[in-house]
């Protein structure tokens, strides 16, 4: 199980549909682990939830094959790639003041605009089909801009999914067959009273505990817990817990959110770089790392608690409705965040703005990929940067 994920974790670019279409082929196509039909259930059930879909999914599968420890092989081997390559990424950051401000790095800021721009434009098209939801989403977008705080990013969901599951009308769901997943509903309870216990207990813990290290695993473990969406959505959510507190500065955030579009796996390996360059302790590899798990630890406990319920729970028609209206509040934070941090730190000049034109028109149109586009913003930001300096570009 693990070099079977070991190998999707080297190779899987493209962000969590692009995962999803890699685990398709190899589980379903390849493998026969799964049919059509079961895999399009998981893939249903980890959308439903919060956290990282296509880690989910993996966990689920490593589950299904070979029990909690298969689970757990299927985590390491798809997240540790990315994961290793952004804590030394961060140790260079962290290592040369310089390289921040350097203008490779600020490329990967700019780079850091197109991303986050096609994945506002992709997901609108699919989940805001309508006059409705797309409101929605500019109502989610406007409570993120003048509440920028997790705080004020949880409530927008909750008032879109309220009233989602009030006012739109879901899909049918589809006949199926019923099927297993390889975990008692006594796990799974297990999973759920932890999951809930960590979710309520951290914080208090942390107010009460003064320890930076706690109050980091709290951060990071609510950023895994509530995020809808996953990949691109933490964003706006991971920067108002490490930028307000001075954990992290908004440069170094964001060249480390560029060069995590150059990397395999899941993007919420991210959290390993903001452990890593952390101006307290725990930071280096140790903070990496206890800011990967706290971030991943809610998808491991969400990715198993609901498998032996998830029949009777997706035929409930309110929770589809709700989802539709969660899903549109998913879309406006992103288009928030698309604006602040990201194009407020990243565009400084018109040069800055043609490179994110540029950046933008390979991946959404041309089609290149992500690794490509992420090393042509870092050189077109190396170039500019030098121009600049000279006054000779723009």
């Amino acid at each position: 199980m693990f070099l079977t994920f070991l190998k999707l974790g080297l190779t899987s670019f493209g962000g969590p549909i692009a995962h999803l279409g890699y685990f398709r082929a190899e589980f379903v196509t390849r493998r026969e682990w799964l049919g059509d039909r079961a895999y399009s259930d998981l893939v249903a059930l980890c959308q439903f939830l919060p956290g990282p879909a296509s880690s989910k999914v993996g966990i689920a599968v490593g589950t299904s094959r070979a029990g909690l420890l298969g689970g757990l092989a299927a985590w390491i081997g798809f997240t540790m790639p990315s994961a290793i390559a952004l804590i030394a990424f961060g140790y260079g950051v962290a290592s040369f003041a310089k390289l921040s401000e350097s203008g490779a790095v600020h490329g990967l800021k700019v780079a850091a605009v197109a991303v986050v721009a096609q994945a506002v434009w992709g997901m609108a098209r699919n989940l805001c089909p309508d006059a409705k939801r797309a409101s929605l989403a500019v109502f989610s977008a406007l409570v993120a801009l003048a509440w920028p705080t997790a705080a004020g990013q949880i409530t927008a969901i909750t008032i879109c999914g309220l009233i989602g599951w009030r006012t739109m009308t879901p899909l049918a769901a589809s006949p199926h067959a019923p099927h297993g997943f390889g975990v008692s509903k006594t796990t799974a309870a297990i999973a759920w009273v932890l999951f809930f216990a960590l979710l309520g207990g951290l914080p208090l813990l942390s107010r009460a505990v003064p320890s930076h290290a706690l109050a980091v695993f709290d951060s990071f473990y609510r950023s895994g817990s509530l995020v809808f969406g996953g990949g691109h959505v933490v964003l706006p959510l991971l920067r108002a817990e490490v930028v307000p507190p001075g954990w992290v500065t908004d440069g170094v955030f964001l060249a480390g959110y560029g060069a995590a579009q150059a990397v395999p796996g899941p993007l919420f390996t991210f959290s390993a770089y903001l452990g890593t360059v952390m101006t307290q302790p725990p930071n280096g590899w140790a903070g990496g790392m206890l800011c990967l798990v706290a971030i991943f630890l809610p998808s491991f406990l969400l990715a198993i608690g609901p498998l032996p319920f998830w029949e009777v729970l997706r035929a409930r028609h309110g929770i589809q409705a709700a989802l539709g209206g969660v899903n549109a509040a998913v879309v406006g934070l992103l288009l928030a965040a698309l604006y602040d941090p990201v194009w407020t730190s990243a565009i400084r000049s018109r040069a800055d703005f043609g490179l994110a034109l540029a950046a933008f028109l390979l991946l959404a149109l041309w089609k290149v990929s992500p690794v490509i586009v992420v090393a042509f913003s870092a050189l077109g930001g190396w170039v500019l940067g030098s121009g600049l300096a000279t006054g000779r570009i723009f």
